[in-house]
């Protein structure tokens, strides 16, 4: 029986901005900022680690007036915004040792990249990336990632402005919910761990779990059934980077779907827009919104495949999970020989103008999912007219 009309239990899960990876995402997507600030045409591939007192920057950086830039102190800054201010955590903006390993990108990889005629970019690497829309909430992202991002959203909120002076920057929420026929029907459990100062069980649970029923509450899927699992070790105090070792990339599903759909197993954050790797995906995404939004279907999946080096895709995939009122084939044959999106590298970063951002920064996708933010190019809805005409 498919998933869509099975009765069955998803799950996803967020993490917050403070989580170690998380942490070195930030400082990852703060570094290729600066870097886009100075040369629109900066190759950056910035990988974080980051531990007890540690962060390290390595990877590959080709930037006009790039020896201008202070990486720890851009490190620090993110590190800053994020919370973590108290030496005595073991992880503190103002004191941590710093490795910088930074240098100039492989010219086997740049030959590939940049050519004489900029429309003949080609990808910055081999492989497959997904985009994926649902009608199931505003944001046209599965109920589950989107409960799981307020959650935490919420909670951090009420942290930077004191209302809950105890919580600490680390966090992680999960949410499961029954679907019937496709269709989201409750809540069955919410799991948030969080970190904290020393205060007893009882008061973070208190008022924990009131957060989420607040912030949960206009889903309409809460019932008396939902269960609220809340900081289950009993202790969470030791966080961050210095509970736990962090890696750039290594939240690829909290970065997209919540694990609905597929995904190509690239990373985001840290590269700049020649990486297919983040910049075809946010178009995939693009995309597939435009799809559900023009009512060609309820579910949309779209698949783009590169090689490295070529500008024109390999193959384009839709799937719409049975949801289609449009043959999948004829939807993914437009995509590819309609003209109305163009899947090339240059063109897809020209289109969504992923070089100069305005009104946005790389910064700010890198937390509580790169989707579902109204602010950001690959979210608006400004081909809906153009699909239905040529395709209803």
């Amino acid at each position: 029986m498919s998933k869509l009309t099975a009765r069955h239990v998803y799950t996803s899960e967020s993490v917050s901005e403070g989580h170690p990876d998380k942490v070195a995402d930030a400082i990852s997507d703060a570094i290729l900022d600066a870097c886009l600030a100075l040369d629109d045409r900066a190759r950056v591939a910035c990988e974080t680690a980051c531990g007890t007192n540690l962060v390290v920057n390595l990877g590959e950086i080709t930037c006009k007036g790039f020896e201008s830039l202070n990486t720890k102190a851009i490190a620090q800054e993110a590190i800053r915004r994020i919370g973590y201010d108290d030496h005595a955590e073991g992880f503190c903006w103002q004191d941590f040792a710093y490795v910088n390993n930074l240098h100039a990108q492989s010219p086997d990889i740049n030959q590939g990249v940049d050519r004489d005629d900029p429309e003949a970019q080609g990808a910055g690497d081999q492989g497959m990336m997904f985009g994926y829309a649902t009608d199931e909430t505003p944001e046209f992202l599965p109920v589950t990632a989107v409960a799981s991002h307020h959650i935490l959203m919420k909670l951090s909120e009420l942290r930077r402005d004191g209302t809950i002076p105890y919580l600490r920057p680390d966090a992680k929420a999960q949410v499961s919910v029954l679907y019937d026929g496709g269709v989201p029907r409750e809540i069955t459990t919410v799991v948030c761990s969080h970190q904290t100062r020393e205060v007893p069980e009882e008061r973070i649970h208190r008022d924990i779990e009131a957060v989420i029923r607040e912030t949960l509450a206009p889903t309409g899927l809460l019932t008396d059934r939902t269960a609220f699992h809340i900081n289950p070790t009993g202790r969470f105090v030791i966080g961050g980077p210095a509970g736990d070792s962090g890696l750039t990339g290594r939240k690829i599903i909290v970065d997209t779907y919540g694990g609905v759909g597929s995904h190509g197993g690239g990373a985001f954050s840290g590269k700049d827009p020649s990486k297919v790797d983040r910049s075809a995906a946010y178009y995939a995404r693009y995309v597939a919104k435009n799809i559900v939004a023009a009512g060609l279907a309820s579910k949309c999946e779209v698949q783009v495949a590169y090689a490295i080096g070529l500008a024109q895709p390999m193959s384009i995939n839709v799937s719409t999970y049975g949801t289609g009122k449009v043959a999948e084939e004829k939807i993914a044959d437009f995509l590819m020989h309609g003209g109305l999106f163009d899947f090339r590298p240059a063109a897809l970063i020209r289109d969504l103008d992923l070089t100069h951002p305005k009104g946005w920064s790389y910064s700010d996708t890198c937390t509580y999912g790169h989707f579902g933010k109204a602010n950001t190019p690959w979210e608006r809805l400004n081909r809906t007219d153009a699909l239905r005409a040529a395709l209803l």
